[in-house]
């Protein structure tokens, strides 16, 4: 059962979750990350170090109203490079972590 990065995630970039991840699979977009689904070996370790709460595990999936997440994790972490290591947040991540439904802010 993997985990999905979502929508809080968008235009944040926090990379706590890359640092512990035990089988680096986390991919880096222009401002979000993704996580592969056939890499992730659900540990769950990441879940809390993501300070907006943006990594869900699939079972929670079946309750979040945009299912469209389970796609784009999938598909952007065959296109995204695999990031390692941890980095700064994006510059305007404070500005952006309350904000709900940022999908449409996505740039793939």
């Amino acid at each position: 059962m993997p985990h999905y990065v979502t929508d809080a995630c968008v235009k944040c970039k926090y990379t706590d979750c890359v640092s512990v991840c035990p089988v680096d699979c986390f991919y880096e977009g222009p401002n979000m990350l993704v996580i592969n689904p056939d890499e992730c070996i659900d540990c769950g370790v990441c879940i809390p170090e993501c300070p907006v709460e943006a990594i869900i595990d699939d079972y929670e999936m079946n309750d979040y109203p945009d299912k469209d997440w389970i796609k784009i994790n999938d598909e952007m972490s065959q296109q995204w490079p695999n990031i390692t290591d941890q980095k700064d947040p994006l510059p305007e991540a404070e500005e952006f972590k309350e904000v709900k439904n940022k999908k449409n802010l996505m740039e793939r």
